[in-house]
């Protein structure tokens, strides 16, 4: 907005030539003139960012006149207004900015010699202030837009990690609560029912469940804070205890020294996750989960039915696919199911 009241001077100058030259009814016409001028410069102005082409065609086409109807009395000092009306219509029409600023400077060389009247030389320092002013207009422009799409690409940035973080928070939450909640229903259930023959196991079951809630819900903290810590060590522990309360065998590594430390946590989420599948919808009474360096494979001699869980495999297909690796998921034969994560080995190392 500086740049543009700053070229409200150049009507004002204009006035320089009316005063010099004109006299009269010939000096009220220049002034009314270059009134007219600025206050159709002024709407171009404010409409500038909302006005349609035919408007600015419009206004281009006025200012243009006026400046026109302004050399028989200010001459020279016309094109003050003339280098107005060339940044105007270079700034909407880039691509022939160079010719546009080329013919007014011309123009002002030019004229003054052409109409012999005037008895005076080429208009130099106008010419020299329209292409410099130009110049000005041109390089003030491209600043701004580069501000605008700079401002418009933070936006994005902010965006697109707010959504990104929406979408962990709901895949840890998923993640989290799905367990746990599996863990803390299979255990009341198993509580219950050993109520009325074996009080005592059916204390220390409730007095787990309480435990499990209390850590699902410090979990659930940590998720949305962005704080959590899963490991796979903790993970197969949980597991073993799931599966056991369950009902299900459970044929899993004691040991995670063959997986390096970066897989740990990625690795817990697939044990995490894969195992409450298996509680949840698989109906199996054997479960497998076998580790190696870039691998961690479960498999459960249940129904085939963990397809179910759509959104679990879903987000656990991301946090995989994040690490470089692969997820495939699907029945055995003649039944059961299989979960297998594969991840990439480090470059030129071979599995």
């Amino acid at each position: 907005m500086l740049l543009s009241g700053g070229m409200l001077a150049y009507p004002a100058l204009s006035l320089v030539g009316v005063a010099q030259y004109s006299t009269g009814a010939g000096a009220i016409a220049g002034y009314a003139i270059a009134a007219v001028f600025a206050c159709c410069y002024v709407l171009a102005v404010l409409y500038a960012d909302r006005s349609t082409p035919s408007r600015r065609w419009l206004l281009l086409t006025v200012m243009t006149a006026l400046f026109i109807a302004q050399l028989p009395f200010a001459r020279e000092f016309a094109f003050f207004l003339a280098t107005v009306v060339v940044c105007y219509a270079a700034l909407f029409h880039r691509r022939h900015a160079v010719a546009i600023v080329a013919a007014g400077a011309l123009s002002a060389i030019l004229l003054p010699l052409a109409v012999r009247p005037w008895h005076s030389g080429p208009a130099w320092f106008q010419a020299v202030a329209l292409v410099f002013t130009a110049m000005a207009v041109s390089a003030f422009a491209e600043i701004a837009a580069a501000n605008f799409a700079l401002l418009e690409a933070r936006a994005e940035v902010a965006r697109l990690a707010s959504e990104a973080e929406r979408t962990r928070i709901a895949r840890d939450l998923h993640d989290l609560l799905g367990h746990s909640l599996t863990v803390i229903t299979v255990k009341s259930g198993l509580a219950r029912r050993l109520a009325a023959t074996d009080p005592a196991r059916s204390l220390q079951e409730i007095t787990e469940v309480e435990g499990l809630s209390r850590q699902a819900l410090t979990e659930v903290r940590a998720a949305v804070s962005g704080y959590r810590e899963v490991t796979l060590g903790s993970e197969l522990a949980r597991g073993r205890e799931l599966l056991r309360a369950s009902g299900i065998v459970a044929d899993l590594p004691k040991a995670t020294d063959q997986v390096p430390a970066a897989h740990q946590e990625l690795f817990g989420w697939v044990v995490r996750e894969g195992l409450t599948n298996v509680v949840r919808h698989a109906r199996a009474d054997h479960c497998t989960v076998t580790l190696s360096a870039l691998e961690v494979e479960i498999r459960d001699n249940g129904v085939g039915g963990t397809a179910g869980a759509g959104n679990g495999l879903t987000g656990l297909r991301e946090r995989v696919a994040a690490a470089g690796g692969t997820v495939a998921a699907g029945p055995l034969s003649p039944h059961g199911w299989r979960l297998l994560v594969s991840l990439k080995p480090p470059t030129g190392k071979a599995t």
